[in-house]
C-alpha cells in the first residue's frame, strides 16, 4: 500500500474528523420512516471505525467540543499530537459508533412492535463521576440516557454541594412522586421513602401538610415540588435544615431566599415529566438486567370496587385515591394513612403487612389522635383481616386496595364489623 501510495503520489491521511448524520435528533423530532432512515449515516461510522482503529497513526475527532483541545495540543507540539490523546480519541470515537448503533437497533425494534427486542442495547453519557456510591467505598458515576425526559439526570444545579449518590436516588424518587398530582404537591423523602407528601391549595400549604407528617425525619432530607416555587414555600423550606430541593422551576424571590443557604443543593428540570410515559426502566443483577415499563396506571374512581356494606362518601373516595397514589412510591410491603390530602403516617419496606400497618397507625395516631377521617392505602391486598382490624382500632373509615387475596371475604367482614368503607383496585402497585 506505501508503494502505491508513493507512486501515485497520494499523501496519507493525519486526521478524520467525522459529524455523524443527526438520526437521534431526527427520531425525537417525530420525523417520519423514511425520514429516519435517511438520517442513518452509512460512511460517516466506517470511516470513524477505520481511523480509531489505526489511531497510532491517525487521529479521530467525533465531537465538536474537542475542536479547541486538539488545536491547542498542535499548536504547542510542534504540529503533533500525543500518543495518548490519539488513544483517548480513538476510545471516544468507537464509543460514539457503539451510541449510534445502539440508536438506530432501540427505533428499529420500536418500528417492528418489538416490546422488550432479542438484544438490549444500552447507550449512555457520563454526565458526572461522583464523590462515592451508596457508602465511601464504593465509586460512583451519573449517565444520561435520554437528554429529553425532564428529571433528575437532566436537573441544572442551582446552587449546593456536590450531589452524591444517594441524593440523586432520592430525588428521583421525590419527583417521581409529586408528579402524580396536577394540583400544588410537596413530598419529603428520606432513604428512598417518602416520610411526608401533601397537596394543598399552594406549595406552601402543601409542605406545611407534608411536613406534619414527620418533622423528625423530614431533618436532612429531600423535597420535591411539582410546580415553580415561590417566596412563600422557599421561606418556609428555608427554614429547615435539606439536602436537595428538586422542581421544576422557582421564581427571583425564592432564589434569593435560598442562596442564604448555600449549601443546599437547588436542582430545576425546566418542566415535570409526562405522566403517561412508557420509557422503561433498567436495572443491574448479578451477570444481567431486568427490565420493565415504568408503573404508569394511576387509579381513578372508576376503577374502584366497592366491597362492603357502607360506601364511601366522595370526600372518602378522593382522600382513598390520594393515598393509593402516595402509597404506590412507598417501598413494599407499603401502608399509608391520610387525612385532609396529607399523609400522616407511612410504613414502608416490611416483611410483614401486618407490621407496616402497626407502625402506620402508630404516627398517625402520634399525629392526630382524633382518630376521624382516616384513609388507609396498601400496595397488596391483605392477606388477612388482622391489618383490618388494627385499622379499625386506629380510627381508620376508609380502606383502598387491591383485593384478590383468597381471604377477601374474611377481610371484608372484617371492614363491616367496624363499619369501614372499603374498595378494591385489581391494580397491585408493589415497589422494591
Amino acid at each position: 500500500m506505501q508503494k502505491a501510495l508513493s507512486e501515485n503520489k497520494i499523501e496519507t491521511i493525519d486526521m478524520v474528523i467525522v459529524n455523524l448524520y443527526p438520526f437521534a435528533e431526527t427520531v425525537a423530532k417525530g420525523a417520519d420512516f423514511s425520514e429516519c432512515i435517511e438520517n442513518i449515516d452509512i460512511g460517516g461510522p466506517s470511516m470513524i471505525r477505520s481511523a480509531a482503529k489505526n489511531h497510532n497513526d491517525v487521529a479521530v475527532i467525533v465531537c465538536p467540543e474537542d475542536y479547541k483541545k486538539i488545536q491547542e495540543e498542535i499548536q504547542s507540539n510542534s504540529g503533533a499530537l500525543s500518543t495518548e490523546t490519539k488513544k483517548s480519541l480513538a476510545a471516544k470515537a468507537f464509543a460514539k459508533t457503539a451510541e449510534y448503533d445502539a440508536a438506530i437497533s432501540a427505533w428499529f425494534a420500536a418500528q417492528n412492535g418489538e416490546e422488550f427486542p432479542e438484544t438490549l442495547n444500552i447507550s449512555a453519557k457520563r454526565k458526572s463521576a461522583l464523590r462515592y456510591g451508596e457508602n465511601p467505598h464504593q465509586k460512583a458515576a451519573i449517565y444520561v440516557a435520554n437528554s429529553s425526559i425532564p428529571g433528575i439526570a437532566n436537573a441544572k444545579q442551582i446552587q449546593g454541594k456536590e450531589l452524591s449518590y444517594n441524593n440523586i436516588a432520592d430525588a428521583d424518587a421525590a419527583y417521581e412522586l409529586v408528579n402524580e398530582f396536577s394540583e400544588p404537591a410537596v413530598a419529603i423523602i428520606k432513604h428512598a421513602n417518602p416520610c411526608g407528601t401533601a397537596i394543598g391549595s399552594s406549595l406552601a400549604e402543601a409542605y406545611d401538610k407534608a411536613l406534619a407528617c414527620d418533622p423528625i425525619s423530614a431533618y436532612g432530607s429531600i423535597i420535591a415540588l411539582n410546580q415553580k416555587i415561590d417566596k412563600a414555600a422557599a421561606e418556609k423550606i428555608g427554614t429547615l435544615f435539606v439536602e436537595v430541593v428538586i422542581a421544576p422551576d422557582a421564581d427571583e424571590a425564592a432564589l434569593e431566599r435560598f442562596k442564604r443557604k448555600s449549601n443546599m443543593r437547588l436542582l430545576l428540570t425546566g418542566k415535570m415529566p409526562s405522566k403517561d410515559a412508557r420509557e422503561k426502566y433498567v436495572r443491574s443483577i448479578s451477570g444481567g438486567f431486568l427490565t420493565q415499563e415504568r408503573d404508569y396506571i394511576t387509579i381513578t374512581k372508576e376503577n374502584l370496587k366497592f366491597v362492603s356494606k357502607r360506601k364511601p362518601s366522595e370526600d372518602e373516595i378522593a382522600e382513598m385515591l390520594f393515598a393509593f397514589k402516595v402509597c404506590k412510591h412507598v417501598k413494599s410491603n407499603a401502608i399509608v394513612i391520610t387525612k385532609n390530602k396529607a399523609t400522616i403516617g407511612i410504613g414502608a419496606g416490611q416483611m410483614s403487612r401486618v407490621d407496616s400497618v402497626k407502625i402506620a397507625a402508630e404516627k398517625a395516631l402520634g399525629i392526630d389522635p382524633s382518630k376521624k377521617g382516616f384513609a388507609l392505602a396498601s400496595d397488596a391486598f391483605f392477606p388477612f383481616a388482622d391489618g383490618v382490624t388494627l385499622a379499625a382500632n386506629a380510627g381508620v373509615s376508609c380502606i383502598i386496595h387491591p383485593g384478590g387475596s383468597i381471604r377477601d371475604e374474611e377481610v371484608i367482614a372484617e371492614a363491616d364489623k367496624h363499619n369501614i368503607a372499603m374498595a378494591f383496585t385489581d391494580i397491585r402497585h408493589f415497589r422494591h
